[in-house]
């Protein structure tokens, strides 16, 4: 996806990989990922479909051959659907099994939106598409960390953390993870929590 001239990053919005091309409209691409190929990846590409222009489907490839990427009606069904198919080898090599037949017709403009908004604000790439068990590292975690590494120095207020984070008053009110404490009226701190969750260990 990267030599193909795409952005990408891990775990946006609930889907594995998201990648996103400049253009006037970009172009946002999804590739949804799992061990083997089964319904439930394909019912996840269905479901990704409206968000984006093109879904692709990745899955580790069968040691004997027999998997269902070598099956040609499981085939059939993702050609039928649009989606690209992808087969990864134990060592890592890449097998583009089916190319999306056709660029997938977008019917959810706000999903799309949101799906562009999240990877945009994301900075870098800080989450591995397809993990589990982890809290995900979403722009809106960066910028509470942000803000709480700027608080390590001393209590601010919103007004003066505002300059490094856009949102940090909303950030400080909402509190979300419990990170912060009104020490007095517009002037907040860190409790340990928060000071625990950016401080090296």
């Amino acid at each position: 996806m990267e030599g193909a001239g795409y952005s990408v990053k891990g775990e946006v919005n609930g889907c594995d990989l998201v990648g996103v091309k400049d253009g006037d409209p970009p172009v946002l691409i999804v590739c949804e990922m799992k061990l083997s190929f089964n319904l439930e990846l394909v019912m996840q590409g269905v479901n990704r479909a409206a968000a984006c222009d093109e879904v692709w489907l990745a899955a580790r490839s069968s040691k004997t051959g027999k998997g269902r990427e070598h099956d040609a009606r499981f085939r059939n069904l993702c050609r039928r659907l649009g989606f690209g198919l992808i087969a990864v080898s134990a060592s890592g090599a890449v097998d583009v099994i089916l190319e999306p037949f056709v660029a997938t017709p977008r019917r959810d403009p706000k999903r799309r939106s949101r799906l562009l908004a999240e990877h945009k604000l994301r900075v870098g790439d800080p989450q591995i598409g397809g993990g589990r068990g982890k809290p995900i590292m979403t722009a809106y975690r960066q910028d509470c960390i942000l803000c709480a590494t700027s608080l390590l120095t001393g209590p601010q207020s919103p007004k003066q953390l505002k300059t490094l984070v856009a949102r940090a008053p909303t950030i400080l009110r909402s509190n979300v993870y419990g990170w912060f404490v009104r020490e007095s009226r517009g002037v907040y701190g860190l409790t340990e929590l928060g000071r625990a969750a950016v401080q090296p260990a």
